[in-house]
């Protein structure tokens, strides 16, 4: 289950910094690019992205649940908007289940 959580923080990140790079350089919904939404978006998008992608390295649960908790608040938001940008929330979910993957399993004790 590890290797599975580590992939998909993997690909979550990447997803996530994809999407971010979309909304600051290339949206289509304004014409220009706001820098204030810039820095904003980077420290509530990318930077979680980013810790999601080195907790998938380091197996580190506890930073994934931080990438997840600390990205779902916009995450949240974008996803009720329209168009592209809704899918924001696509990469947090993936953030809290690899968090589970991470988890320990408990093993059932069978008693005979």
């Amino acid at each position: 289950m590890r290797i599975i959580g580590t992939i998909l923080g993997v690909i979550a990140g990447v997803f996530s910094i994809f999407l971010w790079i979309m909304l600051v350089f290339y949206n289509p919904y304004t014409g220009s690019s706001s820098e204030d939404v810039a820095i904003n978006t980077f420290f509530t998008l990318c930077l979680p992205a980013c810790l999601a992608i080195t907790s998938s390295f380091m197996n580190k649960k506890y930073l994934m649940l931080i990438a997840f908790i600390w990205s779902l608040p916009i995450s949240l938001y974008v996803m009720l908007t329209p168009g592209i940008f809704a899918w924001f929330i696509v990469p947090c979910i993936t953030y809290f289940i690899c968090f589970l993957c991470f988890s320990p399993r408990i093993k059932a004790k069978v008693i005979h």
